[in-house]
C-alpha cells in the first residue's frame, strides 16, 4: 500500500484511505495516508460528495491505529457512529472550564472591542475570576456605569445559558489517554461551538509543549470555515503553524475553502479535495495550489462521490484516489420522504 504524505523509505501507522482512480474509472492498488508524523490537513468537496466521509475514514485509521487519538469536533451529529470502535468515547454536549478561554478572549466571543467599555469590563472579569458565576459577581460589584455592567451581565447569563461552561469540563490530558473522543456540538450555537474549539485546540497544543505524550493528537474538525471565523481561529492557527514540533496534528473539512482564512489554506501539506463547482470555492483552491501541480486543479477535480484529488505537499506529488466507505456508522445521510 503506497501511503500518502511520507517518503517510500519511511514507516509507521497509516489510514487505510481507499485506492487509486484508474483513467478508466476502475479500482487501482490501495492507498493510506500517514500517521506516524505530524500533518496539517485540509478536505474540501460541496455537499454530498464524500467530506464528512473522508474525515471519518481517518478518525476510523487514527482511532485504530497505536501511539495516535483521533478528537473529532461534530457540530453535526454525524459522528457518533466512531463510537462503536474499541474505547473510542462518544461526549454529549461537552463542556469546558471557563478558564481555559484566555480574558482577551471574552470580548471577542461576543463580538465586543476590548477597548469597548463592556467588552474591557468582560476582559478584567475573565482575568479576575474562574467561573461564570465569579465574573458575574465581578461584573456586579464594578463600578462602572449601570448600563454598562447590565450589558457585561447579560453577555454573561447569555454564555451560561449555552451550557458549554463548567468547572469540571473537558481535559486535554484525558483526551489523550483514549482511543479516540467524538465531541458532539450538535446543539450548540455557533458561539459555544467555537469556545469549546478554542479551548480544545489550545489544550492539546499546550499538553504537546510541555510534555511528549504517549499518544499525538489528530484533531479532526468538520465544518471548518465556521471556526477559521471566530473565537476558535488563534488556537487552530496556531495548532497549523507551530503544531508540527510538539506533534499536534490537525484535519479541517469544509465545503466552502473559499471561506477560510488564508493561513488554513496555506499551512496544510495534504489536500484532499472532493467535487467543487462554486468558482469562489475553486478560485481559492487553484491560488493556493504549490507550483508543481501541472495544469488547472479545476480540471482535476473528480466528478463522482468519493473521488479526491490528494496534494501531497510533503512528496510534491499529487493523485488521484477512490476514498472508501467508512466502516462506522454515518450520522449525515440526508432523510428521505420514504424513510
Amino acid at each position: 500500500m503506497h501511503v500518502l504524505g511520507r517518503t517510500d523509505s519511511a514507516t509507521g501507522p497509516a489510514v487505510r484511505l481507499g485506492t487509486y482512480r484508474a483513467a478508466d474509472g476502475s479500482d487501482g492498488s490501495a492507498v493510506g495516508l500517514d500517521l506516524h508524523r505530524p500533518h496539517a490537513a485540509l478536505v474540501v468537496g460541496k455537499r454530498g460528495y464524500g467530506k464528512s466521509n473522508t474525515l471519518g475514514v481517518v478518525a476510523e485509521g487514527a482511532a485504530s491505529a497505536s501511539g495516535v487519538t483521533p478528537v473529532v469536533v461534530d457540530p453535526m451529529g454525524e459522528f457518533a457512529g466512531l463510537g462503536d470502535l474499541d474505547g473510542v468515547c462518544v461526549v454529549d454536549a461537552p463542556t469546558v472550564a471557563a478558564t481555559t478561554l484566555p480574558p482577551a478572549a471574552w470580548p471577542a466571543l461576543f463580538e465586543l472591542s476590548p477597548t469597548d467599555a463592556v467588552g474591557a469590563l468582560l476582559w478584567e472579569a475573565a482575568r479576575e475570576a474562574s467561573t461564570l458565576d465569579a465574573m458575574a459577581a465581578h461584573v456586579d460589584a464594578a463600578a462602572v456605569d449601570d448600563g454598562v455592567s447590565r450589558a457585561a451581565r447579560n453577555h454573561l447569563t447569555l454564555a451560561e445559558s449555552w451550557g458549554v461552561f463548567d468547572p469540571d469540563g473537558l481535559d486535554a490530558r484525558a483526551l489523550l489517554s483514549t482511543p479516540g473522543t467524538v465531541l458532539d456540538c450538535s446543539g450548540f450555537d455557533d458561539r459555544a461551538a467555537a469556545a469549546l474549539v478554542r479551548a480544545v485546540a489550545a489544550g492539546l497544543y499546550e499538553v504537546c509543549v510541555d510534555c511528549r505524550p504517549e499518544r499525538l493528537p489528530w484533531l479532526l474538525l468538520d465544518e471548518a470555515h465556521v471556526f477559521f471565523d471566530s473565537v476558535a481561529a488563534p488556537a487552530l492557527e496556531t495548532v497549523l503553524t507551530r503544531g508540527r514540533t510538539p506533534g499536534v496534528s490537525l484535519v479541517a473539512a469544509t465545503q466552502r475553502p473559499g471561506a477560510l482564512s488564508s493561513v488554513a489554506l496555506s499551512q496544510s501539506d495534504l489536500l484532499l479535495a472532493h467535487r467543487l463547482t462554486a468558482a469562489a470555492d475553486v478560485e481559492a483552491l487553484a491560488g493556493a495550489t504549490p507550483t508543481y501541480l501541472s495544469g488547472r486543479l479545476r480540471d482535476r477535480l473528480p466528478a463522482a462521490t468519493g473521488g479526491a484529488v490528494v496534494v501531497d505537499d510533503v512528496t510534491e506529488s499529487v493523485h488521484g484516489v477512490q476514498v472508501r466507505r467508512r466502516e462506522t456508522t454515518h450520522g449525515g445521510a440526508d432523510p428521505r420522504v420514504d424513510d
